[in-house]
């Protein structure tokens, strides 16, 4: 398979898994909990092209357009703290970048890339959450204390989904490595 065609495939599929869950972060019995920090993820560590990031920016800012005007979402989000999305999915995508070297062949390197992306999750988490508290305007008075310890019980939700996106994505990688392996053996009679 081409550089080419990878990258198209790779392309594809993480912006259609980004608008197949991003409108509904948490998810429900008819829904995915959002893949947006795996696609960042994945976005850095399968494509690596800064352009591909904008575009993966430009994605999540209009199907958040499309959730808020037609779809009931709610906007309560949408502040001036919206801004701080770009840090938080720019250190998934960085995060995943610097995985690029690793095997995808290794058990240690995929659990290595696995470590990788609960990091950057969590940081993401945290300069999302910290951004919104900074800058949404929502907390008055509110302790950044008593805002951290109520946001605190989404992470293992936001690390779980990331992780189980991202170990589906490296298992299915390493699945089809395999069978290109496989397929061009050269067979002994």
């Amino acid at each position: 398979m081409t550089a080419s065609r990878t990258f198209s495939l790779s392309a594809i599929a993480l912006m259609g898994l980004m608008a197949a869950t991003r409108f509904h972060h948490f998810g429900d019995f008819k829904t995915l909990p959002d893949a947006s920090l795996a696609a960042f993820f994945l976005a850095g560590l399968l494509i690596a092209r800064p352009a591909f990031f904008a575009v993966l920016l430009l994605e999540a800012g209009l199907i958040d357009f499309i959730a808020i005007r037609y779809g009931g979402v709610s906007g309560w989000c949408v502040t001036p703290a919206y801004l701080f999305l770009i840090p938080a999915y720019g250190v998934s995508w960085l995060a995943g970048y610097g995985c690029r070297h690793l095997s995808p062949n290794n058990a240690a390197a995929i659990a290595a890339t696995l470590l990788a992306a609960a990091a950057a999750t969590t940081l993401a988490f945290v300069i999302s959450n910290v951004g919104f508290y900074g800058f949404s305007g929502r907390f008055g008075e509110m302790r950044l204390t008593e805002y951290a310890l109520r946001v605190a019980r989404y992470l293992p939700s936001y690390l779980g989904v990331t992780l189980a996106y991202t170990g589906l994505a490296l298992a299915g990688r390493w699945a089809v490595r395999q069978w290109r392996s496989a397929a061009t053996a050269p067979t002994t009679p």
